[in-house]
Parts: C-alpha cells; sequence; structure tokens
C-alpha cells in the first residue's frame, strides 16, 4: 500500500512539472531602458498583395525564422528590448542603433524589427566591420520621418539607412520598407513629369532610401520596399551582392524613384523580383561588371538601363552584363544603353536574351546624344559601345516611337552589335517600319520585325582606333 501511494505521488509531481513546462518562454536579449512602452498598436502590420501582381507574395516564404532554441535566442535582439516605441510618430533611432551595436558583437547575430509596429527611426548610418553572418530582419514596418518638413535639420537629405563597410550581412523579413516619398516628389527635384503634365525645375535635394556602401557578400531578400523619396536601393563600392525575391514600388510619375541602382559594384545577382516605379527599374552605373539578372518583372518604369555614363567628359567601364527571362510591360524603355557626348572609356559584354515586351516606347535602345537640357553639343569623345546581343527579345511596343533605336556616336562608332530572334509588333496601330540607327555596326542572324536595314555590316574602317577608347 505505501508503495502505491508514493507511485501516486510521484505521478502528481511529474504531471504538474510538465504542465508548468509549457510556460516556459525562450530568451531574448533583454536591455532595461526607461519610459519603455507595454502598449501594443492594434493588428500587426504586414504588406498588402499588389492586385496587379498576384505573384507577389504578402508574406514572403524564405525569411530566416526567428530561433526559438534558448541555446540561440541569445542572437537576436529585438529593438523593443532596447526600448521602440514602434507606434509610428515616436523617434525609434536610439534603440535601433543600441540593438545593431549588440547585434554586430556576436556571430550570426540578428536586428529584429518585429511584426505588429511600426517604427520610425531618422537618417542612420550602421557600420561595421561586425561579426560573420548578421542579419538586419524588418518583419513589422519600417519608415523614415514623413517629408522634407519633417527631416531632422542635422541629418543628410542624401541618404536615409546606410550599410557601410560590411562583410557577409544579411536584409531581410516578412516587412515593408516605407519611403514616405510622396512629399519629397512634390519639391523642384530635377525636370520631371507631374501629374498635370506640366515640368518643374530645381536643386535635387531627396534622400535614397537604402544605401550599401563599401561592402561584400551582401544578401537582400524577400522585403516591400515601397514610395522612396529617390532611389529605392543603391550600391557603391561593392562586391558579391545577391538580391532575390523583392518588390519595389512607386507611382509611375516618382520622380527619379530607381528601383536598384549600382554603380562601381561587381559580382551581383538580382533574381525573381517586381519593379515598379517612376524611373529605371534597374540601372548600372560606371565601374559596375559582371552583373546577372534573370527573372525580373519591370514596369510601369522606364526599364533596365546601363548608364547614364561619360557625364562631365568622365570615364566610364561596364562590362559582362546579362539580362535574361525578363517581362518589361507599360514603360518609356526596354532595355537601354545611354551615354553622354564627350566620356571616354567602354561599354562590353552586353547580353539580352529571352525579354517579352508588353506596351513598351524604345524596346531596344542605344543613345550615345543622352542629355538632360538642350544646351549639350556635339563632341569628338565618346564612350565606345560594343559586343551587345539581343537575342529572342519579343513582343509588342508602343507605337509613338519605333521599337528599335540605336543612335551612336559619329565619331566613335558601335561595334558588334548581334540581333537574333527579335520579333516586335505594335500593341495597337499600324507597324512601324522604320527602326533608327546611326553608325552603328553589327549583323543580323535572323530576319528582324521589323526589318532593321539601318543596321552597317562589318566593322568600321577606324575599328583599331576606336578600340582604343575602351577601358
Amino acid at each position: 500500500m505505501e508503495l502505491v501511494r508514493g507511485l501516486v505521488v510521484i505521478s502528481i509531481i511529474v504531471i504538474f512539472l510538465l504542465q508548468n513546462s509549457s510556460n516556459v518562454q525562450g530568451r531574448y536579449h533583454h536591455h532595461k531602458t526607461k519610459n519603455k512602452s507595454s502598449k501594443k498598436p492594434g493588428s500587426p502590420v504586414s504588406p498588402s498583395p499588389d492586385p496587379q501582381h498576384p505573384s507577389v507574395p504578402s508574406s514572403p516564404v524564405n525569411a530566416p525564422p526567428i530561433p526559438s532554441d534558448p541555446s540561440t535566442s541569445d542572437r537576436i535582439f529585438d529593438v523593443k528590448s532596447y526600448g521602440a516605441v514602434g507606434d509610428g510618430s515616436a523617434d525609434d533611432t536610439n534603440a535601433f542603433v543600441a540593438a545593431w551595436k549588440a547585434a554586430c558583437e556576436v556571430e550570426s547575430g540578428v536586428v529584429l524589427a518585429p511584426s505588429g509596429y511600426v517604427f520610425m527611426i531618422t537618417s542612420t548610418i550602421f557600420s561595421g566591420p561586425c561579426k560573420p553572418g548578421l542579419v538586419f530582419q524588418v518583419d513589422g514596418l519600417l519608415m523614415p520621418p514623413d517629408g522634407p518638413d519633417s527631416w531632422p535639420e542635422k541629418d543628410s537629405r542624401k541618404q536615409w539607412l546606410v550599410f557601410y563597410r560590411l562583410d557577409g550581412m544579411t536584409l531581410t523579413g516578412k516587412g515593408t520598407i516605407e519611403g514616405n516619398g510622396e512629399k519629397w516628389w512634390d519639391l523642384p527635384c530635377k525636370p520631371h513629369r507631374s501629374s498635370n503634365g506640366k515640368a518643374s525645375k530645381g536643386p535635387c535635394d531627396s534622400p535614397a532610401l537604402i544605401r550599401f556602401f563599401m561592402s561584400s557578400n551582401l544578401v537582400i531578400s524577400n522585403l516591400r520596399i515601397q514610395n522612396s523619396p529617390q532611389f529605392h536601393m543603391k550600391f557603391d563600392g561593392c562586391q558579391g551582392v545577391l538580391i532575390q525575391q523583392l518588390y519595389i514600388s512607386s507611382p509611375k510619375l516618382s520622380p527619379n524613384t530607381d528601383g536598384i541602382h549600382i554603380e562601381n559594384t561587381k559580382t551581383v545577382g538580382i533574381y525573381n523580383s517586381l519593379i515598379s516605379n517612376g524611373d529605371d527599374c534597374i540601372s548600372i552605373g560606371t565601374g559596375s561588371s559582371n552583373v546577372d539578372i534573370e527573372a525580373v518583372t519591370c514596369g510601369p518604369s522606364h526599364g533596365i538601363s546601363i548608364g547614364s555614363l561619360g557625364v562631365h567628359n568622365s570615364q566610364a567601364c561596364v562590362s559582362n552584363i546579362t539580362v535574361r527571362n525578363a517581362i518589361i510591360r507599360d514603360s518609356d524603355n526596354g532595355v537601354r544603353i545611354k551615354t553622354w557626348q564627350g566620356g571616354t572609356g567602354s561599354v562590353s559584354g552586353i547580353s539580352f536574351q529571352d525579354i517579352q515586351m508588353e506596351n513598351v516606347r524604345n524596346c531596344m535602345i542605344i543613345d550615345q546624344y543622352y542629355c538632360m537640357s538642350k544646351g549639350c553639343r556635339n563632341q569628338t569623345s565618346a564612350v565606345y559601345v560594343t559586343d551587345i546581343s539581343y537575342r529572342n527579345i519579343k513582343g509588342t511596343y508602343d507605337v509613338r516611337t519605333p521599337p528599335i533605336h540605336f543612335a551612336c556616336s559619329d565619331t566613335v562608332p558601335c561595334t558588334k552589335i548581334t540581333l537574333s530572334e527579335v520579333e516586335l509588333l505594335p500593341e495597337e496601330g499600324e507597324l512601324v517600319d522604320d527602326p533608327f540607327c546611326w553608325n552603328a555596326y553589327g549583323t543580323e542572324e535572323t530576319v528582324t520585325i521589323p526589318p532593321l536595314n539601318c543596321l552597317r555590316d562589318g566593322e568600321p574602317e577606324s575599328e583599331g582606333e576606336v578600340a582604343s577608347y575602351g577601358c
């Protein structure tokens, strides 16, 4: 009997312990702060799917999960634990900076902006070097102050979030980075089209939303980034960049809102993303090479551009760029190379392949007379454009402009242009059968639609002299 009583007591104790162990929560890094708010806003913040692009997931599935194992939870640095309020109006900058500094000092540290909150921070530089594997994870909504009148006077108006001197960092999450760009677009920034069709002029003073500078081995994935005052994402002086499954958007008439801008950056992959904005979906500046772009849907926009290059008689070098399996729709340009007169250097090894055009003006354009005003003069020097291939470019064009436009320099011709299986038909109206070429040399491997009778065969007589312009 005593044995039975003992077994019953032991069973009761085991059941009690099991019930209480279910209430144990994973330990997050906690930092005591004064005036910490315990009040949460109402509903969680999550990006809403775009009705025009239902293929974009509202909650991307590849964001790294938050570890729940107590052995890894000490690598999570939740900005709420550092005093962030997350109500959309309080300044949470100090909390983000503190969480960043703490995460920077451990391997695989995660700065977490959790879902269900709206965080407002001012212009900030998140700098390294940091321990390997650092992650900046945005699951809620992150935004800057609302417009120029709310921007602190001490802060730079050229950039908002800056990531500097980092190696092996990831920017990801299930949330949204909101640029609050509308009030900036209304400023006289640069000549642009407003809703009433008029142009305004003035100095440009609007911040790029996200900038990576002098960093390497970066991964940017899964986020929704929208309504930037100027460029949405900018990479300068970087090496090794992987961009995938992003949704970038701003209105069609928002000025200078390039989706992704690359400059002085090498070895870049941009994959499986949707971009619609008021300027270039992707723009590639000088000093860029080994850029691979695949499965990107672009538009409305100004298309995918290399350039502009050679401004103020500068040297520009761009090489080994591939754009493939892309869709460009309702855009002012398709795939474009644009250079200023008077520059030097070269654009070479460019491949545009398997691209679907849908109601696009200037589907294929080389413009070596790019100019932002009417005061640009002819100059004898130019960026040398060579080894450009267009393969399997099909779809429809806006008949207001010819679908093919190769305007090369008077003195430095474009060479080694190759076309194969190019078939472009009018979205509506009659076929425009007069593509434009000037001083452009190359080969048609198949019959081009519309016919391209203006492309010169072979090489220019001064090919050796022209090659001296290269990088």
